[in-house]
């Protein structure tokens, strides 16, 4: 079985999570063509002192990353995952899952962008978190999976591209969504952080495209 326990065990730190989230967005505002169909956003302005990194696959699978002061806060929701809140009975918060969050980042949980208002449901199968000054990923130590299920929270495949942040991964991820090639020299150049020339810009977005 793969949960967000093993997830926590394979995030690097806030620090570099930030630059891979980050280069991430740029590459799909560059390799894609059409802005409604992006997937990984980053927003440097969410809310006072908190910077937002998004996924949103267009199938119902989501998540955030919220980095602000206190720590470093994640989101994740798996549309088919036995654990999604609309599946239960009383559409609640699967049991364990955002009980141990600290109370220096309890407060994202209440923003309203991560709340369906017109079900009054809270989409979450996946949370973690690390506080500033902690040196591992923590998740709730007390979550009940589901049983029979390898990969009950989804966070297995909400992930893939945080936990194996590897070029050529990355590359086959944006190769298969925008079905054309990607040169692997340029994913290397923006996951590393370097700056977006004219030169790299139109290597991943060729004008005859």
């Amino acid at each position: 079985m793969s949960t967000v326990h093993d997830i926590a065990a394979l995030l690097p730190d806030p620090a570099e999570l930030r630059v891979h989230l980050r280069a991430l967005a740029v590459l799909d505002s560059t390799i894609g063509d059409d802005p409604e169909f992006r997937q990984y956003t980053f927003h440097p302005d969410w809310a006072p002192e908190t910077e937002a990194a998004r996924m949103d696959n267009g199938s119902g699978d989501e998540f955030s990353v919220l980095f602000t002061p206190a720590g470093v806060l994640v989101l994740g929701f798996d549309h088919e995952s036995e654990m999604s809140p609309y599946g239960t009975e009383e559409e609640e918060v699967w049991p364990g899952l955002v009980d141990d969050v600290p109370d220096g980042l309890r407060p994202l949980l209440d923003d309203p962008a991560f709340h369906d208002e017109s079900m009054g449901v809270f989409p979450i199968t996946v949370c973690l978190w690390r506080e500033t000054g902690d040196t591992v990923w923590r998740a709730g130590p007390a979550i009940e999976f589901p049983a029979g299920n390898e990969y009950p929270d989804g966070s297995d495949s909400l992930f893939h591209l945080l936990t194996d942040r590897s070029p050529e991964t990355v590359r086959a991820h944006f190769e298969d969504y925008c079905e054309r090639p990607v040169p692997l020299d340029a994913v290397r150049h923006v996951l590393a952080g370097h700056p977006v020339t004219p030169e790299i810009t139109t290597a991943l977005a060729p004008p005859a495209l």
